[in-house]
Formats: C-alpha cells, structure tokens, sequence
C-alpha cells in the first residue's frame, strides 16, 4: 500500500547522522540514540503540507513542499538550520494566532545551558518565491526553556482560550541510576521534571509572553519522558496530560482540576503501563466514542532479540514497586483500552478505567520502538498503527553486558563500542480489523526496509485523500512513504478532512472534539497535532469513511463548550468548520449518577469488615520456571441458612492461619463476622483453605462445612493439605470431626457435593490441583461416598471402585455435577490446566469418561471455571467454561501449541518444568519454532547446567528446544501441550455430543474466574455475570488484569452480548476469585465477589424478585415461561471458580410454573 519515494525524486537528503567520539557516545551518554522528530505544516499557506526535521548533530532542515511529493530544501533562507543545537521535539503551532504556522522546537544533552535552550521560530510569512521566513523568538515568548526536553504540547489547560504548553523533560543525572528502586521524588525538586507554562497576552510585546506554573499547578513529579498527549480523558471540559516515561519512572497521568492545578491519577486509570515508555498516542482506536491509548516499548517479537535482550525475571521488582509506590510496569507495548466510566457505590459515576489488551490485539510486540502513528492509512473507517523502531547500538544486548563486565578495566572505549551490536530493523504495520485486534500487515504495505527509525509523522502531502508518511531516521536519509490506498482500489474507500477555523486566541482549534456518526456507527477525534514521538502530524483532522458517502451528522465541540451539528456531510473532500456558527450549547456536566443499571454496588452499607489477609507466598522461588503461583487462588466462598434462622449467609476460606470466617446475616440485613473455629491465636492453623461447601454432611438437618486444603508451600504430602470437616451444632458452633475424612494429602482446589448413587446423601467430588514442587505431574482427584450413620459422619474414598480414571487425572481447577445426558443421575464435568474439558457420566453409580466421544476433547487449554446453565432454551444444559482468555504472552493454536516438558534434568533432587511456545525465530527467519518461554538467566536459576551448555546468549538464542536437551535426557519426560485458550461457551447437542465455540472478543481480555448463570434482566433468558483477572505471574508475564467484571446478556439461543459498565452497574476490577449470590432479608437478591489479598465486593439485584428455595436433595429446575418456552436450569452445591451460590430459584412473572426434581427423580411442581 506504501511506496517509499526515493530522495532522487523527492529531494529529501534529510539524515540525522551521527558519528560517535570519544565524549558523544552511547556508553557515556544514555540517550544519544534518541533520535529526532517530524514537524508538518502548511508554513507557507499554499494548501500543501511541508516537513521540518531535527537533528541531533546535524543542522535541522525545513523541506517546502512542491506537489507531486517533490520537495525543495529552504532551510537557509528559512532560517531554521537549529543554531548548532542538539534538537529533538517539534511542535508546530500557530503561536501567535496571526495565520501563519510557527515551530517550538526542543534542545537537549548539551552541557552547555545555552545551547539547550529551546527554540521558537516564529513565521513572518512568505517572500515572493513563496519560501517563509522565520525569527527565533524563544526567550521574547518566555518559552527559552533549559531543561533537557524532549517534546512540547500546546492546549488551554486553564480553559483561557489561549495556548499554554507542556514541555516534557528527559534528564539523565550522571550516577542517579534511572533503573534503580528509590523514593519518587514529588515536589518538583528533580531536575528530570516536566514544565507548564502558562501562556498571557503581553500588551506591550503584542504577543503571548509564558510563565512557568509548574508547581503552583501541580506539576512535580519527575519522570524520564519521551512523549505527552493532551486530551480531555474523563470528558469533563478540561484538558488532561498524559507523559509516558523511560526506566522505572512511572508514566503519568495529570487529570486537570479545573482550578489550575493537576492530580496524578495514573494508577487509578491504568493497572499497569509500558516499562520503557516512549512514543504513545489517545486516540479511539475501536469506534466506541471513548479515547484509547497508544504507547510503545522494546518487546522484541522475534526469540532471537528477546532472547539477547529480554532481562530475567525477579519478583523483587513487583515487592520493590509496591514499596516505593512505582506502578506495576511491563516491558512491552499497550493498548490501553477505555472501558467507560465506572460506577462505584450507590450508583455514582467515577473515572473511566483502562484495560491493556496489548497482546490481545496482537501489537504489543515491535522491539526498540519510538513511535506509534494512528491513522486510517487505508480509509476502512478504523485507524490502523505503524510503528517505528531501531537502536544503532544495543547496550541491552546480553552478550555486550557480559563482555563489558569481564572486560571494563582493560577495554579501550573505542574498542568497547565496536562490540556493541546494532538493532536495525523494519518498521511495523498493524492493520485494524475493526474488532480490537490487528493484523501485522509490515511486509505487504511496504515497510520491510530495515532502518534506525524514531520520530514520525503523517500527513497528505499530495492531496488525494489519504496519509502518507514521513520518518526521521539516525545514519540514513529520512523515508518518504507515499500511500497508494486511493489509487490501488478499483473503488476506492472515502475519507473527510476537517479544516478547524477557531477564534484569534485559538485559530486552529486546538483541543476541538469532533464526533461523526454514520449507519449506526461513529468515530471521534480530538484535535491535536502533537502525537506519537518527538513529531507534530498533520493539523486537520482526518477519517477514513470505507464505503459510506454520506456522513448523517458531524458533531463539532470546541473548547469554549460552542457546538455546531452538520448534516448530511458528502465524503471525499475538506470540510471548512468555522467557530464563528457554532452555538453556545447548554451547560453539560457529566452525569453523577447512573441510572437503568441491574445491580448496584452496597458493599459499604452490609457491615462486612473482611479483607483476605493471604501473604504473598513466592511459588517461583521453589520452582523457577512456573508459568503462574498456586497460592493466590483464594478466597472461596459458600453460601447457606448456618444457623437455622432462615436467612442466608456466607463461609469465607481462610488462608494459613486464619480461621474460615462466617458472615452471618442478622434481621436487619447487615452482617456479622464469626470465626468457624477459635483456633489459638489461628498459630495451630497450619493449612490453606481453597475449596469449600457448605452441605448436610451427618444428616442433622443442619449445615456442615468441608474445607479442601491446597496451596503450594508445604512440602508434598504435607499434614497440611489434609481436608477438614466442620460438624454444625446448629448454634452458629463448629468442631472439627477427627475421624470423618480418609487421610489424603494431595494439594487441592474444589469440592462438590451431590448424591451420585441416589442413596438420599450427599457425596462429594474433591479435586486434586497440583503436586507441591512438583509442577505439572498429574494427580489424582476424588470420590467421597457419604457413610454417615446415627448423626456420626463418616465419608470413604471409593475412588477407585467407582472412578477409577481419576487417578492422576491431571491438574483439576475445577467441577460441576450435572446431569448432562438427562438419565436422572448426576454426571460430572471437570475443568483443569494443560487438559480438554473432561466428561464422565453416570453410569448408575460408577463413573465412565466419555470426552472422546464429546466433539470436544481436543480442546486442551488452561479451564479455570465452569457453569451450567440452559443458554439455547432447548431443554437441556449448557455451559460456559472460563479459559485463560487470548490477552496473554502465551499463545496456543493446534499448529502453534503451548507444551511444557518435566523431569528432573539434571538429576539434583529438583522437579524440572520448562514451558515452550511457538516463535518466530529471527528477522531474518520468520519461521514459528519451538523455543524456551524463558530467557537464559531464567533457565539456568533451574537448571545450572545451562550455563555451561550454553555459555552465552547468542548460543542460547540460536538454539530451538529440541536442541537444548539429548534424546537421553528427554528420556522419561512428561510432555504436556494446550492448543485453546479461549473463554468458551459448550452447547449440549444431545446424545453425548457438544460443540464449543468462543465467546465474545470482550470475554477474551483476561481469565474469567467466579461466575453465575441467571436471568438478570427478566426476559426470560440466562444470562452470564462473570468475574477475572489473576495476579499470581512473574513479572516476564504481566499480571492477567483486564477484566473489569463481565455481564454477558443471553439471547436464549447461545448468543452472548456484553454490556458496558454502566449499562449493567457491575464493576469487578480486581484479582477477584469467588462469585457467589444469596438472598438478603428484604427480598432483594446480592451477588458477592471475593477478591485475593482484597476485600469482598457486594452488589444488590435493582429487579425484585420472588424465590423458591429448594430442598437439601433438590438439585433440577424446569421453568415453564407463559409463552411456553421451557429452560432447564441446576442449582447444585457449588458451580464456577471456588463458589457455591445459594440454593433457590428466582421467580418473576413471566413464568407459569417451575418443575423441581430431587436426586431420585421426584417432582416438585410450583405453580406461579
């Protein structure tokens, strides 16, 4: 789609090149390589866009634009050579307002203050060979700024209608580590700070004079920073700052109080961000209206460079950050997006939060990178990235770092750097296929040269319609990329410019929020050149339309609050937007509270001081290699009437040392918090509880509680990973029973209980999780059959008789009994990591496998959760079953599968787990390969004979897994492999048989955990609430985060629809496990979210309800609805991620009758 335009033709023979010395190199000067920007603009009002570039060394040069993409080099006459400076950022603007477009360009490196004041070339017009004229005018302006900049924003941030501007600052102090732990500094004092300054009219000067404002606005936090955007992020009519920064400072969010001053609120927004922060860009990237947000880092895509490049993993950096208040940060690109506001308690509005769903869209992995460009290269209607990238020298090459370890005291300098590796690569295209995800379309638009390329920018620069490229390159001419998009159709997609004509403060109308609606669709802008790296893109804003002609309206807010509405706007042209028709619209404030929500949030108002006090156990420490902790999963919850009082209420699992919590609700709905059992100063408690239910263990007519004992702490076999039976005294009192459980040691995760052999008791299925220290061997799950007798409760494990292939079945996450082929006897379907989704029917007592024959047994994936629930209205059940999601560093397919391979290696006592995927092995060879998910350090922190088998990185990033091992010592290793990783609904076909298919893209940003099948919206048809995210990962991986909470609306016929948060009012966004629902005592219906190292977070149903409880045995609901549909639903003890719900059915009046069926197959019918 890209041509790249020889400089023979265009005459562009711009290069920032550069030749190191003995005082101006990498190793001396950190950010040498850092590149220079892009400035475009019309500078000499002919309607063609001209291109400035900066030098680092060499002199900057202004190109004039000609037409036919052929330019002439006006630097001299211009003026605009940069005063032997070393430029990086330019920002272009018309500062003065008099028409005619100026540059504030910005100065660094230079020990020299002078040299590094920054500089404003103010344009006096054009002489009669139509060549502008600028004067440099920084320090009459107040703009001679003499920090280290890096780029600078103009905006009205104090909503004047004048231009002030935000100077970002990037300073390295000489033995001031950036990459090092240490108190952030706040108060304005580091020097590697940004600045604000305000902009005031200078009656006598005639022009705008700026003042520093910094830390009387708030501005003073440091941070090494690459790149600022400007936009109004919450939409509350003030212009926020967005700067993403180097090293271990933290990116920031400035929000604007509307007073002038900012608040950082970076870490309410975005649970994590990049690490390496360099170019970003805010920008609606999916068409929803809302802002998303762009930044770029150094993950490399390629095993060779992350091989080379990538550091090891250290969970100190996660203890470090929450230490001194760093933000969670990973080395990789994010695509921030905006998930809307979020409600918070009693309804009330909050900020927009953000998920990163990076590596679901399939962008986050582009190596050194400098810039993102957004645009609709290819006017499809969707804004597509382009990223630049390139590093001449390589100072994170591993290889490079040993060397100069060993060699720093006898090496020349010179000789030093010429062992430095270079990174000169292609730059990336992603294509956006209008669903959040990307395709890698590099090679096909033209973009495989490779090059060390860093600022960039986009304009139409031959005025057919759609943007073509400019790049500033380090040691080769700058790239010109002409965009054939219009002319390689035979018919071609429309576009729409929008030229903004503002007032005398703001003539470009900067900040202006553009909206256009179309065919049921919409796009939005917000006008600001200065995005991406170092550069200013073109100045009106521009659309890609695909095939629409005619937009329906075209929304125009300027930053004053005056709207104007277009309509019926043809496409294909500029379209000239005056402020002077726009009209004073009504006063708008966001909206306080939300309204037409399901649930709202009242888990201030229920008494409920819980939080899980669960340490921060470090899985890693024991074995190196694991893709993720055990020992984060808690807390689970139960739900159930404990003290025969008729109302409801909760068991939380304790972790070691601490006692299962009751949370007994009292006659005024709130609750009270009891301890199961007073153990000594919880000192005695020496297990872990994962699962749990609540059920009728002794037959007594009351509630008994089993805990499932799990964890990876303890050494195998532990006394510690012995389950533990509760006996109810009927009096809110609990003792252990010291003989009721076989002795079983194994670390486990659920527990389920169901009368599988019809004997009028409650079994239990108990699932076996993993083998402590010994991740992935398979272990065993089990069946307990309830012997109870004469009010003595007494459970046998008769697994083997009954089921025997549970025996080292694998790593079970979790279970639900259901009776899935409707013969009347309660099946099992079982959930685990590293295996399909497993069925086992019933046959009158024993349990026979059945996947095979299921159609979907080939789906091996990391299954966390499960729920039935009758989807599709046919009679029978359906489930969802949480995955880990498709937003992951792991990508599994059936060609590309994940494996893991086990054994003890190298014969030391140690348990050896080495996890692989499927990479692309080099630039120079795309082909995917099977290579070690980790990098070198990491392996040889397991197996030490890594190091001398490969004794340095190059040998090591060469090598594909099945050269890391011999076939002798492969010999006796288990292999395990997942090919499917998505979140997915199964429907129930009949006769045994299943078809799984994925559920919506929204579901797929994180693991789903908690979950509950129920009619929400009272029409009639199931509905999906959904929990997620797991923070127990190394910091190589990232935290799984994403989910906000999911509510999925059913159609009736297997479709799922996602609300947004406000539409829906349900707001999860933490490391949320359990998902539980229960009745309150006014008849409303609550929904719990337990949350690990967190607190419960409680939502009450806004739909009333009626209820039928059922009865002990009861466990099959058939709802007649009075249009005659008929849904099947289960109601057991216990369904999805370490929850057990309530045991009752909502009723609303749309139902003619329910049909409750116990174990033996007896029929309760309720009449409605």
């Amino acid at each position: 789609m890209f041509t790249q335009v020889s400089s023979s033709k265009s005459n562009i023979h711009f290069n920032n090149k550069f030749v190191e010395n003995d005082t101006i190199n990498p190793i001396d000067i950190t950010n040498i390589y850092n590149g220079g920007g892009v400035g475009i603009g019309d500078f000499n009002n002919d309607g063609l866009q001209d291109l400035y570039f900066s030098g680092s060394t060499v002199p900057n040069k202004l190109y004039l634009n000609k037409g036919e993409l052929k330019f002439d080099d006006v630097t001299e006459k211009a003026n605009v050579a940069g005063d032997g400076k070393w430029c990086r950022g330019i920002s272009v603007v018309d500062i003065n307002n008099d028409g005619w477009m100026d540059m504030y360009v910005s100065a660094t490196l230079s020990s020299n203050v002078a040299k590094r004041e920054n500089l404003l070339y103010i344009n006096q017009g054009s002489d009669k060979d139509g060549v502008p004229h600028f004067k440099e005018l920084a320090r009459e302006y107040g703009l001679n700024d003499t920090t280290h900049s890096t780029m600078a924003a103009f905006f009205d941030y104090d909503s004047d209608g004048d231009l002030d501007v935000y100077i970002v600052v990037n300073e390295i102090i000489k033995g001031n580590n950036p990459a090092v732990f240490r108190p952030i500094i706040r108060d304005g004092s580091f020097p590697s700070t940004g600045r604000l300054y305000k902009n005031d009219w200078n009656s006598q000067l005639k022009h705008p004079f700026y003042t520093n404002v910094s830390k009387e606005a708030g501005i003073t936090i440091e941070g090494y920073g690459h790149g600022v955007n400007i936009t109004d992020i919450n939409r509350d009519g003030w212009k926020d700052i967005f700067v993403t920064n180097d090293f271990n400072s933290n990116d920031i969010l400035y929000i604007n109080n509307g007073n002038g001053t900012f608040t950082d609120k970076a870490a309410d927004y975005f649970k994590h961000t990049s690490a390496n922060g360099m170019g970003q860009d805010i920008i609606d990237i999916n068409n929803d209206g809302l802002s998303d947000v762009v930044e770029v880092d150094m993950s490399p895509e390629d095993n060779y460079r992350k091989k080379m490049m990538l550091g090891a993993n250290s969970y100190q950096t996660y203890q470090n950050s929450d230490h001194f208040g760093y933000q969670y940060q990973y080395v990789r690109n994010t695509l921030q997006l905006n998930q809307g506001p979020r409600v918070k308690e009693n309804d009330s509005i909050g900020d927009p939060i953000f998920s990163d769903v990076g590596f679901f869209s399939g962008i986050s992995e582009t190596d050194w990178s400098w810039t993102p460009l957004v645009s609709d290269f290819d006017n499809d209607g969707y804004r597509d990235i382009i990223v630049t990238n390139g590093y001449p020298k390589d100072l994170t090459d591993h290889d490079f770092i040993a060397f100069r370890q060993q060699s720093s005291a006898i090496a020349s300098k010179q000789f030093t750097l010429s062992q430095i590796p270079e990174v000169k690569l292609h730059n990336y295209a992603f294509h956006n296929n209008g669903n959040v995800t990307f395709s890698n379309v590099s090679t096909d638009w033209g973009l495989s040269a490779p090059s060390f390329s860093n600022g960039g920018a986009y304009a139409d620069l031959d005025n057919d319609g759609d943007m073509d490229m400019v790049i500033n390159n380090i040691n080769d001419e700058a790239m010109l990329y002409e965009n054939n998009s219009t002319h390689e159709k035979e018919t071609a997609n429309n576009f729409l410019n929008v030229k903004l004509v503002g007032d005398a403060l703001n003539r470009n109308g900067i900040g202006t929020w553009i909206q256009l609606y179309y065919q049921g669709k919409q796009q939005a802008y917000e006008q600001s050149p200065y995005r991406g790296y170092l550069s200013s893109v073109q100045l009106d804003p521009h659309f890609g339309l695909g095939n629409v002609s005619t937009i329906d309206s075209m929304v125009v807010t300027w930053t004053n609050g005056n709207k104007q509405v277009l309509r019926g706007v043809q496409a294909n042209k500029t379209i000239t937007v005056d402020i002077k028709n726009a009209i004073k619209a009504d006063s708008f404030t966001n909206p306080v509270f939300a309204t037409n929500m399901l649930f709202t949030d009242i888990s201030g108002q229920l008494g409920i001081p819980y939080k899980d006090s669960s340490k921060d156990f470090i899985d890693f420490n024991i074995q190196k290699l694991l893709p993720h902790k055990f020992t984060e999963y808690g807390p689970a919850l139960a739900v159930g009437d404990i003290n025969g009082d008729g109302l409801e209420d909760m068991v939380v699992g304790g972790p070691s040392g601490i006692s299962p919590t009751m949370l007994l609700q009292q006659s005024n709905g709130l609750f009270k918090k009891k301890a199961i059992f007073p153990f000594a100063n919880n000192i005695s408690k020496q297990w872990k509880d994962i699962g749990i239910t609540l059920f009728d263990a002794d037959g007594d007519g009351d509630l008994d509680l089993f805990t499932a004992s799990g964890g990876f702490e303890k050494a195998p076999n532990s006394d510690a990973y012995q389950d533990k039976l509760y006996i109810n005294d009927g009096k809110e009192g609990f003792t252990i029973s010291p003989d009721g459980l076989p002795v079983n040691h194994t670390s486990k995760s659920c527990v389920r209980a169901s009368d599988y052999d019809n004997d009028g008791d409650l079994d239990l299925f108990i699932a076996g999780r993993v083998e402590p220290w010994n991740y992935p061997k398979p272990v065993s799950s089990f069946i307990y059959r309830n012997d109870s007798k004469n009010g003595e409760a007494k459970f046998t494990d008769v697994t083997n008789t009954v089921a025997k292939t549970f025996k080292n079945i694998g790593l079970v996450c979790d279970a639900v009994w259901t009776d899935f082929n409707n013969d009347g006897w309660q099946d099992l379907v079982i959930t685990g990591e590293w295996m399909p989704v497993i069925f086992y029917a019933n046959n009158k007592g024993t349990f026979q496998e059945v996947t095979a024959s299921s159609n979907v047994g080939n789906k091996k994936g990391w299954w966390t959760s499960i729920v039935p629930g009758d989807f599709d209205n046919d009679g029978d059940v359906d489930f969802v079953v949480g995955n880990l999601g498709l937003n992951s560093f792991f990508k599994a397919s059936e060609k590309y599968p994940v494996s893991i391979y086990a054994k003890d290696f190298d014969n030391n006592g140690n348990f050896d787990a080495v996890p692989t995927i499927y990479l692309p092995a080099s630039q120079e060879d795309p082909t995917r390969k099977e290579y070690p998910a980790h990098v070198r350090d990491d392996m040889t922190k397991q197996l030490i004979s890594f190091r001398s088998k490969f004794q340095n990185y190059k040998k090591y990033a060469n090598a594909t897994f099945d050269k890391m091992f011999t076939e002798e010592e492969m010999k006796g290793a288990l292999k395990l492999q997942v090919n499917y990783f998505n979140n997915s609904y199964v429907r129930n076909d009949g006769n045994g048989k299943f078809t799984m298919s994925s559920l919506p893209l929204e579901t797929q940003y994180s693991c789903m955990n908690g979950m509950l099948s129920e009619d929400f919206d009272g029409d009639g048809n199931l509905d999906l609430l959904a929990t997620g995210n797991d923070y127990g990962t190394e910091v190589s991986v990232g935290r799984y985060d994403a989910c906000n909470g999911l509510f999925l609306k059913g159609d009736g016929k297997g479709g799922f629809r996602p609300l947004k948060i406000l539409e829906s009012g349900w707001f999860v966004p933490g490391n949320a496990k359990a998902l539980v629902k229960l009745r309150r005592n006014n008849g409303k219906c609550l929904i719990v979210a337990s949350h690990n190292r967190g607190n419960l977070k409680t939502f009450e149903m806004k739909k009333p309800v009626s209820y039928i409880s059922l009865n002990p045995t009861e466990t099959s609901v058939l709802v007649t609805y009075k249009d005659g549909r008929r849904q099947k639903r289960e109601i057991g003890y216990g369904a999805s991620f370490l929850s057990q719900s309530g045991r009752f059915v909502n009723t609303d009046g749309s139902m003619r009758s329910v049909e409750i069926k116990d174990f033996k197959g007896n029929v309760r019918t309720v009449s409605l």
